[in-house]
């Protein structure tokens, strides 16, 4: 995720200073493409591969360092999170077997990987948005150790000048606040690049920009969010709202956000996007080594452009314009952001082969876009296809009215895929392996978002969500190792999550968050229709912003009935009668503990707390269900080993 040799903008000085560099970087670009000295051929590619790392509770483990230092391989590196890994894979020759070596190699380092995380009980996995992400894994705590996340952190922050506002809609809500931008770790993704002319740049851009809808619809594979079922790739909404900068209070500005689709077409070069860049986003972060880029062509040597790519780093467009060197020539390249990751090594190529293909096969007629669509339809499209994956309908040029995805994909945009593919001279093989796995897939509609719905629904008919959310983990896990396409999967059962331990072992996997709660001035009255109407022993008493205040049990009620007279009960609210000495854990405490707690202080529920606010509670009721499941385990029914369970309950 960048280099650590940055430093955080700040004061104006600062600025000022490192806005002088991003300029004469711009100048001397400029100067560069005038010359003609950009690398024009042959075409190269290259790809990033993000992951996110599992404990054997299906649970994010943070032991990205302790992995990295174990493998001691450069191609490894971090991410955002302790519990995420980036693979950067090498730049490949675009012709012959390139996809296959592009395949074998991450296959290899994905094993290298994971035989490292086998040290820490923990494993690899690809999948754009993990499942089992709640919370508690959003604490800087898990954020990984190094000066460049903690600048990034305190710039947008500062940026922001207050909490950062999450609202995404859509089967199911998710609504939540921060005072930071971490959350954006809970994306991964794989990404691509392709090395494009100067002189084409414009136009394959913008063909970029115009197929990223149809290749979203096709790929999707992020449907979930702390088991929310939201957008078919929920990250591209996440990732724009966890960086957007822009003040509420200037809502007549029609500011661009750091993360973004774009805001028009691109007209001459890809300078109209670094000056884009400096001309609407502020500098976060420069450079530590300082370089007078103009003083460096003077003297007959290609400049790094350090200040140029340091911004351009922070500013997440979906397909970003790339400055590199290789062999000592300057060359552009065209970053493909919206693949996520997953949901197998061959449907990642597959996706890989199908984007490329169709950047290398463009059609002649699809040059000047700005003359053929309107900018803002293809926006359009792009959040649509984030949204319903599938079953988007596209505005197209050339093409009246809106055509379905799969029939583009199917007949338009797959043929130039190939096209693309062969003039690449692409060993034939590969490409009728890959482009198979996209028709399929796309036939079939079972892309990896589908398939994570239909799963999550069918275990959550097996067990709590939680559980399901755990299940579908395993289950990932599991279809990713034997390799096959997301669109051969069958759905998957609930013992797929593995024993109770794994599935039990923490009060997050299986407490109730969807809870009956009462405030302090509420009357007796409300409570008491709340436990008979739904059947429920427990209701917690929380101000309005969520603080615990008290419970109310049904002991407690009891209580109530027999102490107060029937005038005095009609004048009396839940602050009068709730009990206020609790006993409460956090979604991290470990099951067995929780049980100890109950016994110790004989009560009948734990609520539990986060960061102040109750997010769920657990009861007797809850522990129950859990000693049945463990009663059904073949290890679990000897005499000694019931007693003891029942015990754990008395």
């Amino acid at each position: 995720m960048g280099s650590e040799k940055v430093r955080l903008i700040k004061s104006d000085s600062d600025h000022q200073k490192a806005m002088r560099q991003l300029l004469n970087d711009m100048r001397a670009m400029e100067l560069m493409l005038e010359e003609g000295m950009f690398d024009t051929g042959p075409t190269r590619i290259g790809a990033e591969q993000e992951l996110s790392i599992v404990g054997e509770d299906w649970e994010p483990a943070p032991f990205a360092m302790e992995i990295l230092a174990d493998i001691g391989d450069p191609k490894f590196t971090t991410e955002f999170a302790r519990f995420n890994l980036e693979i950067n894979l090498d730049p490949l020759l675009f012709t012959g077997d390139a996809f296959s070596k592009l395949e074998r190699q991450l296959w290899r380092l994905l094993t290298k990987g994971e035989n490292a995380a086998r040290k820490y009980k923990a494993q690899l996995l690809l999948t754009g948005i993990l499942p089992t992400l709640s919370h508690p894994h959003l604490s800087l705590d898990y954020m990984t150790p190094l000066k460049r996340y903690e600048f990034l952190i305190e710039a947008l922050r500062k940026e922001r000048g207050g909490n950062f506002e999450f609202r995404i809609e859509g089967v199911d809500q998710w609504i939540s606040r921060m005072g930071h931008s971490f959350i954006e770790s809970c994306n991964t993704s794989f990404q691509v690049h392709y090395q494009v002319a100067p002189q084409d740049f414009a136009d394959k851009y913008n063909w970029a920009q115009l197929i990223i809808a149809p290749l979203m619809a096709a790929t999707c594979n992020s449907p979930l969010l702390m088991g929310k079922r939201l957008w078919r790739e929920t990250r591209i909404a996440l990732f724009e709202q966890s960086t957007d900068l822009r003040n509420p209070e200037l809502a007549y500005r029609e500011a661009e956000p750091r993360v973004t689709f774009g805001k028009d077409w691109v007209r001459y070069s890809a300078m109209d996007l670094f000056r884009n860049n400096a001309f609407h986003h502020r500098i976060l972060l420069a450079p530590i080594d300082e370089e007078n880029s103009l003083k460096t062509l003077e003297q007959g040597k290609i400049p790094k452009l350090r200040a140029l790519t340091t911004h351009n780093g922070t500013i997440y467009r979906w397909n970003r314009p790339c400055y590199g060197i290789t062999d000592g020539k300057p060359h552009l390249r065209i970053e493909n952001r919206n693949m996520p990751a997953g949901p197998t090594v061959l449907d990642e190529i597959a996706n890989a082969a199908f984007w490329l293909g169709m950047m290398h096969g463009m059609p002649d007629n699809y040059r000047r876009l700005y003359e053929k669509l309107d900018f803002k339809l293809a926006r359009r499209n792009f959040f649509h296809a984030a949204n319903d994956g599938l079953t988007t309908h596209f505005y197209w040029p050339g093409t009246p009215g809106k055509v379905p995805a799969q029939q583009l994909i199917l007949e338009e945009l797959l043929p130039i895929a190939r096209q693309g593919l062969e003039i690449a001279n692409i060993d034939r093989a590969d490409i009728d392996r890959l482009l198979s796995v996209i028709e399929e897939r796309v036939k079939s509609g079972q892309t990896g978002a589908q398939w994570m719905i239909d799963a999550f629904e069918r275990l959550q008919k097996q067990g709590t969500k939680e559980e399901a959310l755990t299940a579908l983990t395993a289950a990932i896990s599991k279809r990713q190792q034997v390799g096959e396409p997301v669109h051969t999967w069958q759905l998957p059962d609930i013992i797929e999550a593995g024993d109770w331990e794994k599935r039990f072992f923490t009060v997050e996997q299986f407490m109730k968050t969807n809870l009956y709660t009462a405030t302090p001035d509420d009357p007796v009255e409300l409570v008491v229709r709340m436990m008979y109407y739904n059947n429920i022993r427990h209701v917690p008493v929380e101000k309005r912003d969520g603080t615990l205040q008290g419970i109310i049990s049904a002991r407690t009620l009891v209580r109530f009935y027999n102490n107060f007279s029937e005038k005095e009960r009609k004048k009396m609210a839940a602050k009068d009668i709730m009990e206020t000495n609790l006993v409460t854990v956090t979604p991290q405490t470990k099951t067995a503990d929780a049980i100890c707690l109950l016994r110790k202080h004989d009560i009948g529920c734990l609520p539990v707390v986060f960061n102040g606010k109750l997010v769920g509670i657990v009861t007797e009721r809850d522990f129950v269900h859990i000693a049945a499941e463990l009663l059904r385990q073949p290890e679990c029914n000897s005499d000694e080993e019931n007693a003891e369970v029942e015990r754990g309950l008395e």
